[in-house]
């Protein structure tokens, strides 16, 4: 028999594996609670633990306009916190003398909380004892951290006072939303690049973190710098602020009139490629034009007629044809491969029979379509060869994410000597703009090359890298191409290009003051499998061309997307074009007051009257005839109260007796000598408007009242 009696054992060994099991629930109940309920406060202390090696965020670098005006730039911000544990009972005592003061103050800070709401917020973390409780929930400037700091407790020590911060490097743009989606934009809560030149460039405008020891000493931490962290070098753009301005505003105006989903410009500097502006405006949900994305480098879409100036350099630079070459366009309506091919006037009896020339002057579809379709019709490959050869296909590799490249399909055929990605309307259609897919930016870079007699340049968007006032790398022009076609081709189209706007459909694009060449698009927008026309059409407008036409020094490209009829591309896209041309001529222009005058004209000043000494004074600088009281010009300093009369070659100063105890005349006096001349008299003046003493409420020459009020009317 055993001499254990199970009876008595095994309820024992069952109350003690219950004790552990309980021990075990109530660990892991803790270690629930701890990772959950507590998670944030164990956060916040392990974040206060000493680590020996610290990471320090160097300061990016900015972004700058071509003239160095500041685009993006790092300005420091601050979350606010505060310590309840710092500086014990003293600290208490202050904080429960002081607590109505501080939320009073925050509350005149953050009118967004009422002073009351900030009380209870506060004592809450005072009655948790929160080593890090925040005192606002956002981001603050410096401005408002300095007026925070100036508060009773928060402007002791935080050791004292236990108010502290965390700093950190906020992206700002002083011109706003101008080139917001070429400028770029940051992750503000994690410190990284977005999109735009912020992204591309990110590793230059970055820097490199450095690293400090924390030691501590008498309680306290010291930092002791073992590797400073290197800033981030600053980047010059090509980008021209007024110029920018100017392009967005016209084009905001213009989407505004039409009522357009989506706008475009790029204007871009002939000789050097330089982007000096690019606008991208999409209507968003408040009936208000955004930057959302940039259309200009990314929206491949069929570009329309404007791609017929490709069409038509190809043909004249192999020579199959020349400006002479007659079509027969009928009445408007050309039957092709089995569709019909029409010219925007069809309804009204077409072009009959005009040349080359003229068709692209017109924007003619059958024009342009049957020149190309009799001549490369059997050889398609030679005419998309040739686009390939004139640079609209060209992969610009810019330094902005989101680019998209040309889609011109090259045609195929199969072993069987068939095409398996074309067919017979691709050709003339193609030709008219149709069935590629381009980018804005592509489409200006191929004007701009035509512009240049034939140089392609590689838009640029950063011209150089600045360090410390240094240069520290430059990006130079970059020739793509230096000769897209032949020197004769390139001068027929240009001539071509300032016809159209002289005497063609581009007309709303040019200006009395110089030459414009270009030429206009429009192009309805399929949608995709629903086709051109699903319910209500689409169109995408376009005018592209340079200025001045004689000697270019810019070309631009306006795209507009809009629903529905009336649509014009030189009716809409072509005024933008004109706006935005006449106004950066207008910058260019250089004028004297001299170009105003001559041997015998005199230009005579509006003077006030007051202190004719001080106006004699002037008068005498500026070299203006003028009689006055005196014969030497003095004094010079001492006021002497007169009237100013200005005459046809003179200006007449007139002295005026004054009383100390009457109200002086002050009519056709300025504000301030009008207020010194009747509060000496001891009288209150109140004035309305601006200018000159029209009229004063007290008449002259009556006895001065002291405290009694004087209204004066300036006009």
């Amino acid at each position: 028999m055993s001499k254990f009696d199970n009876n008595k054992v095994m309820p024992r060994y069952f109350a003690i594996a219950l004790v552990f099991t309980f021990i075990g629930i109530a660990v892991i109940g803790r270690a629930a609670y701890i990772m959950t309920a507590k998670k944030q406060y164990w956060t916040d202390v392990a974040a206060r633990l000493k680590r020996d090696s610290v990471s320090v965020k160097p300061s990016r670098g900015n972004i700058l306009s071509c003239d160095g005006q500041l685009m993006a730039s790092s300005l420091p911000e601050y979350k606010i916190y505060m310590d309840f544990q710092a500086g014990g009972e003293e600290k208490d005592s202050i904080w429960n003398d002081s607590i109505d003061h501080i939320c009073e103050g925050l509350n005149r800070i953050f009118p967004q909380m009422s002073a009351a709401e900030f009380k209870r917020h506060l004592e809450k973390g005072h009655r948790k004892m929160s080593r890090n409780w925040p005192i606002w929930k956002r981001r603050i400037d410096y401005n408002t951290y300095t007026e925070v700091k100036k508060l009773p407790v928060f402007n002791m020590s935080k050791f004292k006072g236990g108010f502290h911060w965390e700093e950190f490097n906020a992206r700002r743009r002083p011109f706003g939303s101008l080139a917001q989606r070429t400028v770029g934009d940051m992750f503000g809560s994690k410190d990284t690049a977005r999109f735009g030149l912020e992204l591309s460039y990110d590793s230059i405008l970055r820097g490199s973190n450095g690293i400090t020891h924390r030691r501590k000493i008498l309680n306290r931490f010291m930092n002791i710098p073992v590797m400073p962290p290197e800033n981030g070098a600053d980047i010059v753009t090509t980008i021209d602020v007024s110029m920018q301005d100017l392009a967005e505003r016209a084009l905001i105006d213009e989407l505004k009139l039409v009522n357009g989903d989506m706008g475009v410009v790029i204007l871009m500097e002939v000789e050097t490629g330089d982007v000096k502006a690019i606008v991208n405006m999409t209507k968003c949900a408040d009936g208000r034009y955004h930057e959302i994305m940039n259309h200009a480098i990314s929206h491949r879409c069929e570009p329309g007629s404007v791609f017929k100036v490709a069409s038509f350099l190809v043909a004249l630079d192999d020579g199959v044809a020349d400006t002479s070459y007659v079509i027969h366009t009928g009445s408007g309506v050309m039957p092709m491969h089995g569709r019909d091919m029409k010219d925007h006037n069809w309804r009204r009896g077409g072009y009959q029979d005009i040349n080359m020339a003229r068709s692209l002057e017109v924007s003619s579809n059958i024009g342009v379509s049957y020149v190309i379709d009799k001549f490369y019709g059997a050889n398609p490959e030679k005419y998309v060869e040739g686009l390939y050869r004139v640079g609209i296909h060209e992969d610009l590799n810019l330094p902005l994410v989101g680019y998209a490249p040309p889609i011109i399909r090259m045609p195929r055929k199969n072993r069987h000597g068939q095409y398996d990605n074309w067919s017979k309307t691709a050709l003339p259609w193609m030709s008219i703009g149709y069935e590629t897919q381009i980018a804005p930016i592509n489409t200006v870079t191929f004007y701009n090359a035509i512009a240049n007699d034939g140089k392609m340049m590689k838009p640029r968007f950063v011209k150089k890298v600045v360090k410390n006032g240094e240069t520290i790398a430059e990006f130079h022009p970059e020739v793509l191409n230096e000769q897209i076609a032949r020197p004769k081709a390139i001068k027929t189209m240009q001539t071509i290009l300032e016809h159209v706007v002289s005497q063609g459909l581009g007309k709303k694009a040019g200006s009395k003051m110089f030459k414009v060449a270009g030429k206009t698009g429009t192009a309805q927008v399929s949608k995709g499998a629903a086709g051109y026309k699903s319910g209500v059409v689409d169109y995408w407008l376009s005018f592209a061309g340079y200025f001045p036409a004689d000697n270019p020094k810019y070309s631009c490209i306006v795209c507009i997307q809009k629903s529905g009829l009336p649509a014009s591309g030189g009716g809409m896209s072509g005024v933008v074009f004109h706006h935005i041309a006449e106004g950066v001529m207008a910058r260019n222009l250089k004028l004297s007051v001299d170009d105003a005058c001559d041997t015998n004209s005199v230009v005579i000043p509006d003077v006030k009257s007051g202190n004719i000494a001080a106006a004699d004074f002037v008068l005498g600088r500026l070299g203006v005839r003028k009689t006055s009281p005196w014969s030497d010009g003095k004094p010079y300093g001492i006021p002497v109260w007169g009237r100013a009369d200005s005459k046809k070659d003179e200006v007449a100063l007139t002295k005026t007796k004054t009383h100390r105890n009457t109200v002086p005349d002050v009519t056709g006096m300025g504000a301030c000598d009008a207020l010194y001349l009747l509060e000496s008299r001891g009288l209150k003046v109140r004035i309305n408007g601006t200018g000159k003493v029209k009229r004063q409420s007290i008449a002259p020459g009556k006895a001065a009242v002291r405290g009694r009020e004087c209204v004066l009317t300036m006009e």
